[in-house]
């Protein structure tokens, strides 16, 4: 498709968890790449906001989009259309020259991304749902990355990148320096939590890769956020040797320094594990199979996913890929331990070597975070 002709002012909608930011970021690049002059804005939630400050990309500004029904609504907020109304009215002062809607399925988002005035728009369009003026069908399994990369594509932006990249900044390290210090061995983090308890590996299995990795000459971290804290004590409990928990006890910008000093990650399918791939650890994630198609990373040499083949709901043996069950039952418990260990102990001894290359280099780095598939709706 061909560039769009004076473009100076570019919205982009994506405001829903941290992971789902890290795949925009491949189809940010290219938007920058391809309009390198325009003015960026990124129409988001708190959390990315905070990710991103200090950060010159991946847009030239950030805004927290108000609680919106299909849209955003974080842990004790309530939908206000009043804001809503107000935020539209400044967004539509910027006069935006194009607005792309990077969020979902479109039920919700594209009447948003419609209300923002802008003079051309792009994005998602799931069957039924009103379209945009340049629309890519949303169709649940796809790739996130390049799912978006396709809707930066209706309006020529090319792919410059398929893995996500994250700079990591002096004052992301100086607070994981803060809680964590280096002693000089190689860094392992363990990543336990995810939002959805069915992404979740067990904790047990957690020590027992976080004992290998120790006994291999690891230094072992736990993280997660406060939420997590009662996991990353079972993990820390269950593992025979010290560990050093660092669940609750640093925010976004430290857990990216922490990540980026990593020779291994070994995590749930959720955000940290993006994240972490993001700013170039090598990791192990753990996943069911239908999450792998959307979040899986694209290379092998610096990622292992290590991945689940259950589709019904190990309580009322439902197949979750064709019917809704209400359980929150593991779908990952089953992975083997072993294959886990041994993924992250061959990543781990690759490491020094793999710490030559430099990042995002193809192999050095790397969907959503999604339900199986049955119980999940599309994101809007």
């Amino acid at each position: 498709m061909p560039l769009l002709p004076e473009v100076r002012r570019i919205a982009v909608l994506r405001a829903n968890g941290i992971g789902d930011l890290i795949f925009a970021l491949p189809a940010l690049a290219a938007l920058r790449s391809a309009y390198p002059s325009a003015h960026i804005t990124l129409l988001a939630a708190p959390w990315h906001k905070e990710l991103l400050a200090g950060r010159e990309e991946p847009a030239d500004d950030v805004l927290v989009v108000p609680a919106a029904a299909g849209i955003r609504k974080g842990p004790g907020e309530d939908e206000d259309d009043e804001a809503s109304a107000r935020f539209l009215s400044r967004m539509r002062a910027r006069r935006f020259d194009l607005a792309l809607q990077m969020h979902g399925g479109g039920r919700y988002s594209n009447p948003f991304v419609s209300r923002l005035g802008a003079r051309s728009t792009a994005g998602l369009q799931a069957a039924g749902v009103p379209g945009l003026d340049l629309n890519v069908p949303y169709v649940y399994y796809q790739s996130e990355v390049l799912r978006l990369l396709e809707v930066a594509a209706l309006v020529g932006a090319e792919p410059v990148t398929l893995e996500p990249r994250l700079a990591v900044t002096e004052s992301d390290l100086a607070e994981a320096n803060a809680v964590l210090p280096s002693d000089g061995a190689p860094l392992a983090v363990l990543n336990p939590g995810a939002s959805d308890p069915r992404r979740r590996w067990p904790p047990e299995k957690f020590a027992a890769v976080g004992d290998a990795l120790r006994t291999a000459g690891a230094t072992v971290a736990i993280v997660g956020g406060p939420n997590d804290r009662e996991l990353g004590r079972a993990v820390a409990s269950a593992m025979r040797g010290p560990a050093c928990d660092l669940t609750g006890r640093i925010g976004l910008g430290g857990l990216a320094g922490l990540l980026s000093r990593s020779r291994l990650l070994v995590s749930n399918d959720t955000g940290p594990l993006h994240l972490g791939a993001a700013v170039g650890a090598p990791t192990v994630g753990i996943y069911w199979c239908g999450n792998l198609i959307n979040a899986g990373p694209a290379y092998r040499r610096r990622h292992r996913p290590q991945v689940s083949w259950r589709l019904d709901c190990p309580v009322c043996g439902i197949d979750c890929t064709r019917s809704v069950c209400s359980h929150d039952a593991s779908f990952v418990a089953d992975v083997p331990e072993d294959q886990v260990i041994a993924a992250g102990l061959d990543l781990l001894a690759a490491g020094a070597a793999d710490n030559q290359q430099p990042a995002g280099s193809p192999g050095g780095h790397a969907a959503t975070s999604a339900r199986p598939v049955g119980s999940v709706q599309p994101k809007q």
